[in-house]
């Protein structure tokens, strides 16, 4: 295979390396200039064209310190916080050579600290035009070109649910291969391709960078010595479970099967030491955000109480299911007319017409949600886990939906991912959708993403935006 020339670099990876050199360079144009104009550091006189000279070596060295850590490598997968690591690195490493440099260049040296000015502004403006690079996708280094091995049943899952082009911002799908066992009517509207080559071939030729795993049968069809030919070419291989779950945040429940949570990472709640440490966080931020918002508590309740007259209960107590399936008593303030349940259990609805005034405001703004800080303090739940179901509806949830009593192995909470994702839901399928999420949440748990769910939680609160 022939060696790789500057010319078979795409436009993209060209554009980024001329920028981010010219960014370099007036770096320390800009540093040099500070420095004149304040006398921040030692005064040196410095003739333009060395300057301009210092300012190209500066730049090549940054961008080669750059090159060497894969900024400029158009495969390179990494979230902004890695691409960030690697831009301080890089930038770290060109300060240290051009320090060495710094002193060829009598009598014309710089300042050392002038040079840590430029290196200082090389990464702020680096960073900022990554971000850039990041949000807007100019330069087409953050999509993956992805083909999908199989077009039946289980590969129309990413055709119906990633449709959009807000669904596909990671991606591009290069196409749907053909197998053996898939059924006819799976994907219908993207490409849809009859391999004649091998898939080796086919895979190197139209640069693909990943390869989603998505066959109706499996079982004696898989293309495994191609795959792993593949795989050792530097094309990523995939399980649609896993693609599915990275790209939208949620777990296909009816595509898992039982190997693949025993061998994936995640599910485990055995961790003691985790759980004592989420008691005391929990009834401490409890404590704590009690003492904050009673007065508001306070005025809900007079509101209730002449909203329904005083001799109308303020709170509402309501059995649900918690940890390990144990039955507890979730208390909040009633936002739904005395006579709610009269024809039995219901779920609730986003425009349900059983709410009063005062409650549809306060279930806006989850204020109906703030005395369950008390089931905090107790341990029944968690500020962040899987909303807790009434028992009557937990049973059934369990008998049709696959894999439901996954979401008791750990504690409810007073907001969930599934509560960002997805709205009020009053039926089957609507319970099978928060599931997935539940699943993803469950999985995936850690202080980072129930930090992430409270401060996206604290928007929806502020902003109306109660699900």
């Amino acid at each position: 295979m022939a060696s790789p020339k500057f010319r078979d670099v795409s436009t993209g990876s060209k554009s980024l390396v001329l920028i981010e050199f010219i960014i370099f360079a007036c770096a320390l144009i800009f540093a040099v200039y500070i420095n004149t104009a304040f006398n921040l550091f030692r005064h040196v006189e410095i003739e333009n064209n060395v300057i301009f000279v210092y300012a190209m070596v500066f730049a090549l060295v940054t961008q080669l310190s750059s090159l060497a850590l894969g900024l400029y490598n158009s495969k390179l997968r990494e979230n902004f916080r890695g691409v960030l690591r690697r831009v301080l690195i890089a930038i770290s490493i060109s300060f240290f050579i051009v320090t060495i440099i710094n002193p060829l260049y009598r009598p014309n040296e710089l300042p050392i600290e002038a040079l840590a000015l430029a290196s200082l502004i090389n990464f702020v403006s680096t960073s900022l035009f990554r971000a850039f690079t990041f949000k807007v996708d100019f330069f087409g280094l953050n999509k993956r070109k992805v083909l999908v091995l199989g077009a039946g049943e289980r590969a129309s899952i990413i055709e119906r649910r990633m449709r959009r082009d807000v669904d596909r911002q990671n991606f591009n799908i290069h196409g749907f291969v053909i197998m053996q066992g898939d059924i006819e009517d799976g994907v219908k509207h993207e490409t849809r391709i009859l391999l004649e080559d091998s898939l080796v071939s086919y895979a190197l030729e139209n640069n693909i960078d990943e390869i989603v795993v998505a066959g109706d049968e499996r079982r004696n069809n898989l293309p495994v010595d191609e795959l792993f030919a593949c795989k050792i070419r530097g094309i990523e291989i995939t399980e649609i479970l896993d693609f599915i779950e990275r790209e939208t945040g949620q777990i296909a429940v009816n595509l898992i099967y039982p190997s693949w949570v025993i061998y994936s990472n995640g599910f485990a709640s055995n961790n003691y030491l985790r759980n004592t440490l989420d008691w005391i966080f929990n009834a401490s931020m409890a404590f704590f955000l009690m003492l904050l918002v009673w007065p508001i508590m306070l005025i809900t309740g007079i509101l209730i109480k002449l909203d329904e007259g005083f001799d109308a209960p303020i709170f509402y107590f309501q059995q649900r299911v918690g940890l390990d399936g144990q039955a507890f008593n979730i208390i909040k303030f009633r936002s739904m007319r005395i006579d709610a349940e009269k024809d039995g259990a219901q779920m609730a609805s986003e425009d349900d017409d059983r709410t009063t005034k005062i409650g549809k405001f306060i279930r806006k703004y989850r204020i109906d949600e703030l005395p369950q800080i008390y089931n905090v303090m107790k341990g029944d739940m968690g500020f962040v886990g899987p909303r807790p179901e009434r028992p009557e509806f937990v049973q059934g949830l369990i008998k049709n939906l696959p894999y439901y009593n996954e979401r008791h192995n750990v504690k409810p909470g007073l907001t969930g991912w599934a509560q960002l994702k997805y709205p009020y839901g009053s039926t089957e399928e609507d319970s099978l959708e928060k599931l997935k999420y539940d699943l993803y949440y469950i999985k995936h748990r850690s202080f980072l993403l129930d930090l992430l769910i409270l401060i996206r939680t604290v928007e929806i609160v502020l902003f109306g935006k109660g699900r």
